[in-house]
């Protein structure tokens, strides 16, 4: 059975990221595999001929209470629920597909291969020792995905993101059937962004990487996250202030960040969980293995076990699983506990920014809107 303290999964039926690309797709085409946003945050979003989504890695809805994203904050409309777990590549993912986990089955930052054994890195697709891994991310998620289906309307479908992140394995397997326009700093992003949306009807998904980076190195005090948030918010401001007619820019983040001291993390003895392998993230650590190991693990882990089939919903709606995607899953979760982190020696322990598990500052993320003035 469910434990009684069973955190809240995301909101996949109308009020979370996969529900924002499904009302998009919506408005543009007519149809969309997912369902739309609930009414009042549908409402939040006016009606355009072509649609600008802009992600801001790592900028949860608690963070546009800092200083430093004023402008942001001023185009708050509403929160949305990341995926989960609330990482980069899942939600990322989601965008790409506008299907939740559970349909387009990149689970996490660290993915069990089935079809190699192995445990690999989703961001850099390398394997735990640092190596490449030899494999086709064109056919990891399903098909078609949301660039291919726009198309197939006549909607073009653009991104434009930093110019290092063209024809890497992770965006080879995100953007699939969709126009890539590498730029090089972000006043370059922003004056391509206003151009192609002068033409339309297109989706344009614009992707700021800076705050993640920042919040992971540095932490929510630092002079460099302060930075970083001033950035993305003039960037924000240089594609608001030249918006095309017809045109909407919508902004939002793929998670949110929570803050670490060294001492809030478990750094776990390989001896204690022999017989497991071990893939997720810090916060939400995934396990496939032998039932001892993981009693063993349960008493002595900052964490709550839970069993997959009772917390299928956090990876989206239950009945949308793909049987093909069934041995990629984990056989459950372990939960750290609120202001703690599991870190197994392939995970990285010298950040101080971290991210993955159902914790509202991890799981809220922003709806900013925006329109032709």
């Amino acid at each position: 059975m469910p434990s009684p303290n069973q955190p809240h999964p995301p909101d996949y039926q109308g009020g979370s990221l996969v529900n924002l690309m499904a009302e998009l797709e919506w408005r543009l085409t007519g149809k969309a595999p997912s369902p739309r946003l609930h009414m009042a945050l549908a409402a939040a979003v006016p009606e355009a001929r072509t649609y600008i989504v802009l992600l801001m890695d790592g900028l949860g809805t608690h963070q546009l209470s800092h200083p430093d994203s004023s402008s942001l904050r001023d185009a708050y409309r509403h929160t949305l629920d990341a995926p989960f777990p609330t990482t980069t590549t899942v939600s990322l993912s989601t965008v790409a597909t506008g299907l939740a986990p559970l349909e387009h089955g990149l689970l996490g930052h660290h993915i069990w291969l089935p079809e190699r054994s192995i445990v690999a890195n989703s961001l850099k697709w390398i394997a735990r020792g640092g190596s490449p891994i030899d494999i086709d991310t064109t056919t990891y998620l399903p098909g078609p995905n949301l660039w291919e289906r726009l198309a197939a309307t006549g909607v073009e479908p653009i991104t434009v993101q930093p110019g290092r992140f063209a024809n890497t394995p992770l965006s080879r397997a995100l953007y699939r059937g969709c126009r890539f326009e590498p730029v090089w700093d972000n006043e370059e992003l922003a004056r391509a962004i206003v151009e192609l949306a002068c033409t339309g009807p297109r989706l344009i998904f614009g992707y700021l990487p800076e705050i993640d980076f920042a919040a992971h190195l540095f932490g929510q005090t630092s002079s460099e996250y302060a930075g970083a948030l001033r950035s993305v918010a003039v960037t924000w401001d240089a594609i608001v202030n030249h918006l095309p007619p017809q045109v909407t820019l919508i902004g939002t983040a793929d998670h949110g960040h929570i803050d670490y001291l060294h001492a809030d993390k478990f750094l776990i003895d390989p001896k204690m969980v022999k017989g497991l392998t071990l893939f997720g993230d810090p916060r939400a650590l995934y396990a496939k293995g032998g039932r001892r190991s993981i009693e063993r693990c349960r008493e002595a882990m900052p964490a709550t076990w839970f069993d997959q089939p009772d917390i299928l919903n956090w990876w989206g709606p239950e009945a949308l699983v793909r049987p093909e995607f069934a041995e990629r899953m984990p056989d459950g979760v372990f939960l750290a506990d609120q202001g703690r982190l599991l870190i197994p020696g392939h995970m990285d322990k010298r950040l101080i920014g971290y991210h993955g598990g159902l914790d509202p500052r991890e799981l809220k993320i922003p709806l900013l809107v925006a329109e032709h003035r």
